[in-house]
């Protein structure tokens, strides 16, 4: 009967389905494929019966075994491609996409920009309206390609210079490039989303042309429009650009103590910590204090020899000087059931001593200040230290010993 076809169609549509998806997770893309055909055939033969279209999956799936298969070739590839655009009007853009990312890994990029001029030409009727998201990243991504044209005729301009009739046609190719770009780069970039590649495109055709004006505003929103989502990336753009043309300290140090907030392990916090130790303000120095400590929580920090050269110096500074031990007292205290296990132990001692020496000693001399002389890692460092006659390491010791009631004031 019908109904029993239909659901034995049903039923041996999902299983061919999980047979699929088996395949592609063990990597057989053979027998991927094998499975997917019949998939589609199934389809067809059951058009007259059940009104079953292709779907987004056989796109998805086809596209992924094409990708990955040993015997496919590009023909084939932008054969699949072609018919999932003809079959799949609602999809027509978002595979135009695809298949531009494709040949762009593949080193076709003229074919690729063909691709995006066509699929910016497309029209069909309200879709047309519907998918008005696509077609604006259609346009970004053929102005990333034309910016691309645009990096290739600028190095050209100044390889060879810019005298001589010979530069002209490649000035006048430079400007409209730019022109083309600078558009839909302009314009994609105004929608609330993260477009961190658009921008620094867009940015860097400004600075070429002196519009530093247009760029800091165009950062600027990027950074702190609320209608963006946080992006650590937004404000580090805006730092680096606002460090290259040599603006105020305090323009720095605001951009970064965002960038702070969202990642305090971000790699630029060495920059930070030493911006703010220089600063004559009591609550900056605080503050770096703070945000050393915040990036060495994280282990990808643990073997970074300027890291903690920045917070031995700092806290050698308040050692000496007696001045805001509270300070590290406060950092401590949230650190002290962990720090030691993490940082501090002698096997850890051991292996930096081998491996770096420079990061070894900083970091004794922090285990030494914020454990006590009879730290695992500071007992061990120092003693190898003074046994290969290396003076810092005596001078070390003796820094440490001088100054051992102030691991009692920390700890207590």
């Amino acid at each position: 009967s019908s109904h029993e076809h239909k659901l034995n169609f049903k039923k041996s549509k999902e299983v061919c389905l999980s047979y699929i998806q088996d395949a592609m997770l063990q990597k057989q893309w053979k027998r991927a494929a094998e499975f997917l055909t019949s998939y589609v055939e199934s389809l067809e033969k059951d058009f007259s019966r059940e009104n079953v279209g292709p779907s987004e999956m056989i796109w998805r799936i086809g596209t992924e075994i094409l990708c990955h298969h040993s015997y496919s070739s590009m023909k084939e590839f932008n054969s699949f491609i072609e018919q999932m655009k003809t079959l799949g009007v609602k999809r027509y853009l978002k595979v135009c996409l695809e298949h531009a990312f494709h040949l762009l890994c593949n080193g076709l990029i003229d074919e690729a920009y063909q691709n995006l001029s066509l699929a910016e030409s497309w029209r069909f009727g309200e879709q047309t309206a519907i998918q008005d998201k696509e077609m604006k990243l259609i346009r970004a991504y053929r102005a990333l390609l034309d910016y691309y044209s645009w990096c290739k005729q600028k190095n050209i301009l100044l390889e060879h210079g810019q005298d001589g009739f010979e530069a002209l046609p490649v000035e006048q190719e430079m400007h409209s490039c730019f022109r083309k770009a600078a558009v839909n780069l302009k314009e994609i970039i105004k929608i609330p989303g993260v477009w961190d590649l658009f921008v620094k495109c867009y940015v860097d055709l400004l600075e070429f042309y002196g519009d530093h004006n247009e760029a800091r505003q165009v950062l600027n929103e990027y950074a702190y429009n609320s209608k963006f989502p946080a992006n650590p990336n937004a404000h580090v753009y805006l730092y680096q650009f606002l460090k290259r043309h040599g603006e105020s300290k305090k323009s720095l140090v605001s951009a970064l103590k965002i960038l702070h907030d969202i990642v305090p392990s971000h790699e630029l916090m060495i920059d930070f910590n030493t911006m703010l130790q220089k600063s004559k303000k009591r609550r900056k120095r605080r503050l770096g204090l703070e945000v050393i400590f915040a990036a060495l929580d994280y282990a990808g920090w643990k073997q970074n020899a300027k890291a903690w050269s920045c917070l031995a110096r700092q806290v050698k500074q308040i050692v000496t000087s007696e001045k805001h031990l509270d300070w590290i007292k406060q950092e401590w205290n949230s650190r002290k059931d962990w720090w030691p296990a993490f940082h501090f132990s002698r096997y850890l001692a051991k292996r930096n001593w081998q491996e770096n020496e420079s990061l070894s000693y900083e970091k004794a001399l922090v285990a030494g200040i914020l454990l006590g002389k009879d730290c695992k890692y500071f007992k061990y460092v120092s003693h190898q230290g003074c046994k290969a006659q290396v003076k810092r390491f005596r001078i070390l010791k003796k820094f440490v010993n001088k100054h051992s009631p102030v691991y009692l004031r920390i700890s207590g």
